[in-house]
């Protein structure tokens, strides 16, 4: 699926730890590409994502792109 020109992206990385989370947190995190500490993804601005987001936020530190 190609993204549209001039679509905003977001940059994601995470920042703590996610051990002694619940499960669904670090699940939440494994759907959005973040498997260990420092890692940076890049996604799409779509409502789905900032909905993954406002989930785990406390884990994470959100850029826009």
């Amino acid at each position: 699926m190609k993204q549209k020109q001039g679509s905003t992206t977001l940059t994601i990385t995470l920042k703590r730890s996610p051990i002694g989370t619940p499960r669904p947190h670090r699940l939440v995190l494994h759907g959005l590409g973040l498997r260990k500490m420092h890692q940076t993804v890049t996604r799409p601005d779509t409502s789905q994502v900032r909905g993954l987001i406002q989930k785990v936020g406390y884990l994470l530190d959100v850029r826009p792109r």
